[in-house]
């Protein structure tokens, strides 16, 4: 397969999305980096588990070891100081008024890419890698399309670049998600992602399930449990590999 010649740079949090989509960047692109950010999440959880996951895949995957660039860490606090939400405050998982989920905190995504093009500015890089998905719109609106491409053409705008913003989940989803990291990097990287990767928004790593980590009754181990199930159910359905977005 011919990759890009180019750079990308992949938000890469540490959960299972992130990791699929940085196995994806790195089966696509001559060179890989990645950036974390640290806003004061509950479930930080997915920032200390981030050291471990890049270092396998240097360790188990060979042929992508070569293409794994250095690893960006922002300190984003304010952004938890002034979220009053499920992911920055101590209360529980509820409905807000506008029946967004109080996980969701406003202008993440935006503020991540933001940032992230300021670091691929810098690198000289075009090419910006996220793992949404529109099959989390119902909670989170900057998850859906039509923000990423608004943010695309605001970024390129405003920098005077030709930013490319990447998202290889948008129409996945979680047991496609799956599939397609099976398809990228087999049976090793579902399993790295099952025992790596963290996505528990209570950040549980006591409780291990057959599809990873978790308290087992959040959003997102809800979703990520069933999806799993639907990839076992259907693992011979193939996912293309080089599918871009």
């Amino acid at each position: 397969m011919q990759r890009d010649p180019g750079t990308a740079l992949v938000l890469f949090s540490g959960g299972q999305d992130s990791t699929t989509c940085l196995a994806w960047a790195l089966e696509n692109f001559e060179r890989v980096e990645t950036i974390g950010f640290d806003y004061g999440q509950r479930h930080r959880i997915e920032l200390d588990v981030r050291p471990y996951l890049l270092a396998r895949i240097r360790k188990d995957f060979p042929v992508w070891r070569g293409r794994l660039g250095e690893d960006h860490m922002i300190d984003m606090a304010v952004l938890g100081q002034i979220s009053d939400t499920a992911l920055t405050r101590d209360v529980e998982v509820a409905l807000n008024a506008n029946g967004l989920t109080n996980t969701f905190v406003p202008g993440r995504n935006l503020l991540f890419l933001g940032f992230a093009a300021a670091i691929a500015y810098r690198m000289g890089a075009k090419h910006l890698v996220i793992g949404v998905s529109e099959t989390d719109c119902f909670s989170y609106p900057d998850c859906r399309d039509n923000a990423v491409k608004a943010m695309q053409l605001a970024l390129n705008l405003g920098m005077e670049k030709r930013f490319i913003i990447h998202t290889p989940l948008m129409q996945r989803d979680k047991a496609q998600t799956w599939a397609l990291a099976d398809c990228l990097g087999g049976e090793a990287l579902v399993k790295l992602i099952c025992e790596g990767s963290h996505t528990c928004y209570s950040g549980d790593r006591e409780h291990r399930h057959s599809w990873g980590f978790g308290c087992g009754t959040c959003i997102e181990c809800h979703l990520r449990a069933a999806g799993w199930e639907q990839f076992q159910s259907c693992k011979d359905a193939p996912v293309a590999a080089h599918e871009m977005t």
